[in-house]
């Protein structure tokens, strides 16, 4: 090549800079609405999947996120109606607001039913059912536009894989040759170590299987009554994130409770963290206040609730609300990034890295 392909930047483009989130956005559910009957009224897809991203106006990369690094899509399916079976080697969290049916991931069959979540590991074939008698409505969220801004997404039909014989790739070769094998020294009292390329490739597996969180499960941890001793937030766990407290090990999903009756709390401030916030409202309704704007909100409507690093806080009028709220906080555990400002006047703490906040049982909820 004779000329650089290449760009030299002045080292100052490092320094430090305001973060930039994206705006707040609100999908109202007469939207989303029209959008299940748009999708419903269609002709079946050739591999049955009727299925619409909603997409931030700051998205344009091709990433086709909702906030950066994640994605939001509404899928339809009608009685009797199967999708042809995927892989991919994004992780997905699915909740099911409307129908019930079948989620057949890898070895294992799952049956979802409304308002409950299903979370979908990467990298194993997955195909859904339609079960019931009446339209299945999802909204899933995925970490694709993350992987298609590494240009590392990839996504395939089961029937256009070949057999994965996990044994192949190693076939003919000294098997002695393994991570329990490899050398492994450490060098120093702080604690580096050199270790064989094998601890690269033959790396120690955490299984992570499909789990499925019934509604019915989930809102008898959450509180209903003012004073029942029962929690305002629950986390919806899957022990292979381990410390990372995730649903996946790129969200976590949590359902928040108001109970009825309940006394609106009064405006203040919010709080920050690096993680992105997308809540969906499926019963009450309130308002939110993302640096500064106020987004009213009812039953039925998405919102970019806190794009990263945006001050936001949440409030609720004295009426039954539940909420289901995705962030990427085990992906920036995994990362070192996760940076948490509950108090303005506070300090900014790095979860995971760091003692972390004590004393509090939800967001500014002190225990």
């Amino acid at each position: 090549m004779s000329e650089n392909t290449f760009t030299m930047l002045d080292g100052n483009a490092a320094a430090p800079t305001p973060i930039k989130p994206w705006s707040p956005v609100l999908v109202p559910r007469e939207v989303i609405d029209r959008e299940i009957e748009r999708l419903a009224s269609m002709p079946l897809p050739e591999d049955g999947r009727r299925a619409t991203l909603i997409v931030h106006p700051s998205c344009t990369d091709g990433s086709m996120g909702f906030a950066p690094g994640v994605d939001v899509t509404i899928s339809v399916m009608k009685p009797g109606e199967v999708t042809r079976a995927l892989m991919r080697n994004s992780n997905q969290v699915e909740f099911c607001i409307r129908g019930s049916g079948v989620v057949s991931v890898g070895q294992q069959e799952k049956e979802l039913s409304k308002w409950g979540v299903l979370s979908i590991p990467s990298m194993q074939a997955y195909y859904h059912r339609n079960t019931g008698n009446e339209l299945w409505v999802r909204i899933t969220y995925s970490n694709a536009p993350l992987l298609r801004k590494l240009a590392v997404h990839w996504i395939n039909y089961e029937q256009d894989v070949a057999e994965r014989d996990i044994q192949a790739s190693s076939r003919g070769l000294d098997d002695g040759y393994n991570r329990k094998n490899a050398p492994d020294v450490v060098i120093s009292e702080d604690g580096a170590r050199l270790r064989g390329y094998e601890y690269l490739t033959d790396i120690e597996v955490v299984e992570n299987r499909p789990l499925v969180w019934p509604w019915e499960n989930v809102v008898e941890m959450l509180t209903r009554q003012e004073g029942d001793g029962k929690r305002n937030i629950i986390l919806l766990y899957n022990p292979a994130t381990e410390r990372r407290n995730g649903t996946t090990h790129s969200f976590f999903a949590t359902m928040f409770s108001h109970p009825a009756g309940k006394p609106a709390r009064k405006i203040g401030r919010g709080h920050k963290h690096s993680s992105v916030a997308i809540n969906y409202h499926f019963t009450g309704h309130g308002k939110s206040i993302v640096d500064g704007v106020e987004i009213p909100w009812k039953a039925g409507d998405l919102l970019l609730s806190g794009p990263s690093w945006s001050e936001h806080a949440h409030y609720y009028d004295e009426e039954p609300t539940f909420i289901l709220t995705i962030q990427d906080h085990p992906l920036h555990i995994g990362m070192e990034s996760l940076i948490w400002q509950e108090r303005m006047d506070g300090p900014i703490l790095n979860l995971g890295s760091e003692t972390g906040q004590k004393g509090y049982v939800g967001p500014r909820i002190a225990g």
